[in-house]
């Protein structure tokens, strides 16, 4: 085979990459966002003759790194984005390296074999049934799309219709129940899956935005045939939790009442949480459901891109995903990972989760999930008593939402100048939201590697970009 000088290029993806991650304690958090100065240090087109790949991994180390943001330094608070897990960062330079195109044990029986591990330790870590099925995915919208696959074929063969084979036209209706805060990758997923958004019916929420279950209850009793319900583990603005007791216990009704049905739990922000002890009570009855979905790249630092979707029905998921072909190598006997998502290419993202799960350990995992609420309520306290912010949400999990106290009544206005304050100086990135038509500001802790000196340099910020917007 033909070779390369591949320690030139490890040496300077290593200085570069070392580089970065050393500054990340000090550097801004959100770089300049100059367009015009990102497409001049980059516009370099590609030359008649070539360039060293060493040098093209300096140049781009030199010319794109003071433009990257520092969303793993500890400091970065919006978005829902964790940060990256020493354990996954090395596993990742060793996915890189090795370069498996990972659809199938005949092709790649090492990353596959780790998948099937880090599928099964994630099965037992948040206490779900131990016989359902896996797919890791490139993120949480995808995760979903791959459930509800699952559970639009479950709903129709249950009705007697076959979704892979016939498609829609003609086939039963199928009714989708969310609550009025679910997430917007629900909606579009619907839209991927044919079902389409006017299949949806919308029952109230509380006022943590966990679905009320005496209106899901009335929901379900107007509802006849086959029914999807969305529920949800850590809600994308509040961090709540959705009563799954009572959810599965409406969803075994509409069941015997002979109505095929299935739920689907959007964990996305905090599926996790049934890893710790201390989140026991807000995950009760959790496992009785029928799928949930989460993103690996968010509460468990693992590198981008991860989702991870799970089926409590093996046989539906597979049924939804799998694809058969003469010139693959199938029916090993072994997990192929190209049953359980749409993707057929794909890279051996499982790996960098297996190698996390490892590092962490069953108590680290649930450290993680326990110290991120922690030092969520730690914002949420010290801003309620500055008196200069009111906190709207029960901070239960790693989400706060922040109302800023303007003296002029325009509390949306000083939100934003608040947060575009802090990012312009660089000590810390949050992000904002409209919620139940105020705008808000939303803090989410969710990388490993924040700690109370972070939130305590952050509060300072943001107290001072306020005291300087309200003179």
């Amino acid at each position: 085979m033909r070779r390369s000088d591949w320690k030139s290029v490890l040496d300077a993806a290593t200085s570069g990459a070392l580089e970065h991650l050393d500054s990340l304690p000090h550097r801004p958090v959100l770089p300049a966002a100059d367009h015009a100065a990102i497409r001049t240090a980059l516009d370099q087109p590609p030359g008649t003759a070539g360039i060293d790949p060493t040098r093209v991994v300096e140049d781009l180390a030199r010319d794109l790194g003071p433009h990257i943001t520092a969303q793993a330094g500890g400091r970065y608070f919006g978005f829902v984005v964790g940060g990256l897990h020493p354990a996954s960062l090395g596993a990742e330079v060793l996915v890189a390296a090795w370069d498996q195109n990972a659809p199938m044990f005949a092709a790649t029986p090492g990353v596959a074999v780790a998948e099937e591990l880090a599928a099964q330790w994630l099965l037992s870590l948040m206490h779900l049934p131990e016989t359902s099925s896996v797919g890791f995915v490139t993120g949480g919208q995808m995760a979903t799309f791959t459930c509800l696959a699952a559970a639009r074929h479950e709903v129709l063969r249950a009705a007697g219709w076959d979704v892979e084979a016939d498609g829609l036209v003609g086939a039963p209706p199928v009714t989708v129940v969310v609550k009025s805060g679910a997430h917007a990758t629900v909606l579009r997923a619907l839209r991927f899956l044919g079902l389409g958004e006017r299949s949806v019916v919308t029952v109230a929420c509380d006022g943590n935005d966990n679905v009320r279950p005496d209106a899901l209850e009335q929901a379900l009793r107007t509802i006849h045939g086959p029914t999807i319900v969305a529920a949800e583990c850590g809600n994308v603005n509040t961090g709540g939790f959705d009563d799954f007791t009572a959810v599965a216990d409406l969803a075994d009704a509409h069941r015997a009442a002979g109505n095929p049905t299935w739920v689907h739990v959007d964990g996305a922000v905090m599926l996790l949480a049934a890893a710790s002890p201390v989140m026991a009570d807000n995950v009760v009855g959790l496992d009785r459901l029928d799928s949930w979905s989460t993103d690996g790249h968010k509460l468990l630092n693992v590198a981008y891109d991860c989702g991870i979707a799970i089926c409590r029905n093996a046989a539906a998921h597979r049924a939804a995903m799998s694809i058969q072909a003469s010139y693959l190598e199938q029916g090993t006997g072994a997990r192929d990972p190209l049953d359980w998502g749409p993707e057929f290419s794909r890279r051996a993202r499982g790996v960098g989760v297996y190698a996390t799960l490892r590092s962490l350990g069953r108590e680290g995992v649930a450290e993680l999930v326990e110290r991120t609420t922690r030092l969520a309520r730690r914002f949420a306290d010290a801003l309620h008593e500055s008196g200069r912010a009111v906190i709207v949400n029960d901070v239960v999990s790693n989400q706060v939402l922040v109302r800023w106290i303007a003296p002029d009544g325009d509390d949306g206005r000083l939100a934003d100048e608040v947060m575009a304050g802090v990012r312009a100086e660089g000590s810390a990135f949050f992000s904002g939201t409209t919620y139940r038509g105020r705008r808000l500001m939303r803090i989410s802790v969710s990388d490993w590697a924040t700690d109370e000196q972070d939130v305590d340099r952050a509060v300072e910020a943001l107290l001072r970009h306020a005291r300087l917007a309200t003179g």
